[in-house]
């Protein structure tokens, strides 16, 4: 229904390029903590990074299934990390380039972003404030014809290596969430500094502690209007939710056809431990909430693609399909037994990557939140005009 030919002969191509250019180097990624610049500049070439925007800017216009398909293909490469280093790349960062950036700025940042020339990340989160974005202290001042940055941002995807970064700062503090606004930054500023953190899981992706010292931005540098990045950010978060909810049922489905062929080799008691029936059932269970997330997680994009503001339907997704890969990854390694516990068996390193998923982009408590306000308080968010 949503998938056509083409959609099916891009999977195909763009699962060759994984296998050839990205499998083999999952695990020195893994271990070193970055990701080599050359893979960037090679998907750029391919054209993955402008599959949805603008062909003025190298873009290839592309519907947002095209999206889909790049999101579950890289679950399936077995690295969260580097999942998160691409679509944080294309899908937070440039999003703002292309939404509320200027023609300049779209000409130095979103096409060099488009064809991997230059990496972008995006500063939301601080270390005193998490999920209140209103709440966050990094202010902006303006002086002439420039903004004198301060403040610190945390838990930035790719905020090590990245060339550039789009930052959220308070340019008129006493006006609260109304005085928030968002600039793009180069990484080469003086006074700016980053300070890698080690995670849990997301090994190959460097994310970073951001410090800004008196860092001078021009004032050309501002996406879009002062004073309206609160509402920028809230309006696409619900891509970022879709995209985190898409993730999980691809990393989901991909542990559980794992876990389905070791099931098929694994012998027990004189028999292949997939016709035992406490075991089919817990398959079963898995592949239905699995197929129930991926359908509902179509449709919002389906909506999302014919320009439908789905707030409310985007944070339920990346409420529960969030929830459903943690429960359906923890199973697949219990059903591996003690090889789901060994490194050299994939599920490990999908057991510590999956638990990203309810914390970033939201936790699972704030998006909670927000739905009881839509559905109890009838509160109603609408796009930016």
């Amino acid at each position: 229904m949503y998938f056509t030919e083409e959609h099916k002969a891009f999977r195909q191509s763009f699962r060759d390029f994984l296998q050839k250019e990205v499998v083999p180097n999952i695990d020195k990624w893994e271990k070193a903590g970055f990701i080599d610049k050359g893979i960037w500049t090679k998907f750029g070439e391919m054209g993955y990074f402008g599959l949805n925007y603008p062909e003025e800017f190298g873009g290839l216009n592309l519907d947002l299934f095209y999206t889909v398909i790049f999101l579950e293909e890289l679950q399936k490469v077995n690295s969260g990390g580097f999942a998160a280093a691409m679509w944080a790349h294309t899908y937070l960062a440039m999003t703002h380039l292309e939404k509320e950036g200027c023609q300049k700025i779209k000409e130095n940042y979103l096409a060099p972003s488009i064809s991997g020339k230059k990496v972008g990340c995006l500063c939301i989160s601080e270390p005193f404030g998490g999920s209140d974005v209103a709440g966050m202290r990094t202010t902006a001042t303006k002086k002439g014809d420039t903004y004198i940055l301060n403040g610190s941002k945390t838990f930035i995807t790719n905020g090590v290596y990245s060339d550039y970064l789009v930052v959220a700062a308070k340019t008129n503090p006493e006006l609260g969430n109304k005085g928030l606004s968002i600039f793009v930054v180069d990484r080469e500023s003086a006074g700016l500094s980053a300070t890698t953190l080690e995670k849990l899981g997301w090994k190959a992706s460097d994310t970073a502690e951001i410090a800004f010292d008196n860092v001078i931005i021009p004032s050309e540098n501002l996406l879009g209007e002062e004073g309206k990045g609160f509402p920028y950010i809230m309006q696409h978060f619900a891509l970022e939710r879709v995209v985190m909810a898409v993730n999980a049922h691809a990393r989901a489905e991909y542990a559980l056809d794992y876990a389905i062929q070791y099931m098929s080799e694994r012998k027990s008691f004189g028999k292949t431990i997939n016709q035992f029936q406490a075991l089919r059932h817990k398959v079963a269970d898995m592949a239905s909430e699995i197929e129930m997330c991926k359908e509902f997680n179509y449709s919002i994009v389906y909506r999302l693609n014919k320009g439908q503001y789905v707030v409310k339907e985007a944070t339920m997704a990346k409420l529960k399909a969030t929830k459903i890969a943690d429960e359906v990854i923890y199973q697949c390694l219990q059903l591996l037994g003690g090889y789901g516990y060994m490194e050299d068996y994939p599920m490990a390193r999908l057991f510590r990557d999956s638990r990203l998923g309810p914390i970033g982009g939201g936790t699972s408590e704030i998006l909670k939140e927000i739905i009881s306000k839509i559905v109890i308080d009838k509160k109603e968010y609408k796009p930016v005009t």
